[in-house]
């Protein structure tokens, strides 16, 4: 697997030294330093590659989108904050054929979370009495707040509360990306938390996302083709075995 990728800073360099490791090739590695490359410059860079790995900036999205379509590599979309341009992405995803696999989170602890959420969310939305709440905390270096797992969590309870869910965010020294998703009544109150010791997580679930992602045309969730790519990486880990 040939990759490229677009941003380089923490998640990036992770994402590069986990693929160097599985004996992947890095093909491009596409710094902040050429973000202002035009798009026909960077759509040529990017010819020859299998797949390329985003974890830039939001407003880079629609760019690297665009890119990767022309020149025909699928694109693993790592980064949050771009969900305002989010039909336009797709007109051009679709429009170039192109191959686009986004996630607010890949950590597969994450996107496991998302399903516990969900059950949970389902039953206790069915009595007035529980209000639910969501809370995230992260370090103060993190851009966008809420994060984007908080508001796809969001998304969810409300999905089956039918109700607003309040959001709390917390900026502060070298906090790991924790979320809590809580159920409160007068008698009691339920705790729902995922917290992130590192971000090996995320590495590890982008990497399989870009290798599922290869071959494939249209746009796709990360939840969407979890169940495949839980199946494909234990496939994998057998063979290595």
């Amino acid at each position: 697997m040939r990759i490229a990728l677009l941003g380089h800073g923490a998640m990036g360099r992770l994402v590069e030294t986990r693929a160097l490791n599985q004996g992947r090739e890095i093909g491009l590695i596409c710094t902040s330093k050429e973000s202002s490359l035009k798009l026909e410059e960077l759509s040529d860079r990017l010819r020859g590659h299998d797949v390329a790995i985003d974890f830039s900036a939001g407003n880079a999205v629609l760019k690297h989108a665009t890119a990767c379509g022309r020149a025909g590599v699928p694109l693993v979309e790592g980064t949050t904050g771009w969900k305002a341009e989010d039909a336009e992405v797709r007109r051009v995803v679709q429009s170039l054929r192109g191959g686009f696999l986004f996630g607010a989170n890949f950590s597969i602890g994450v996107n496991l979370f998302y399903r516990v959420v969900s059950q949970a969310a389902e039953l206790y939305g069915r009595l007035d009495e529980y209000d639910p709440f969501i809370e995230e905390a992260h370090h103060k270096r993190k851009r966008d707040a809420p994060s984007g797992t908080a508001l796809h969590l969001r998304e969810i309870v409300a999905a089956h509360s039918g109700r607003e869910v309040a959001v709390t965010c917390t900026r502060a020294g070298y906090i790991p990306g924790t979320h809590r998703v809580g159920f409160d009544s007068a008698p009691d109150q339920i705790m729902l938390a995922h917290t992130a010791r590192s971000r090996e997580g995320f590495a590890a679930g982008a990497l399989a996302a870009a290798q599922w992602i290869m071959g494939r045309q249209g746009v796709f969730e990360f939840s969407e083709v979890l169940e495949e790519i839980l199946n494909e990486v234990k496939s994998e880990r057998r063979d290595e075995k």
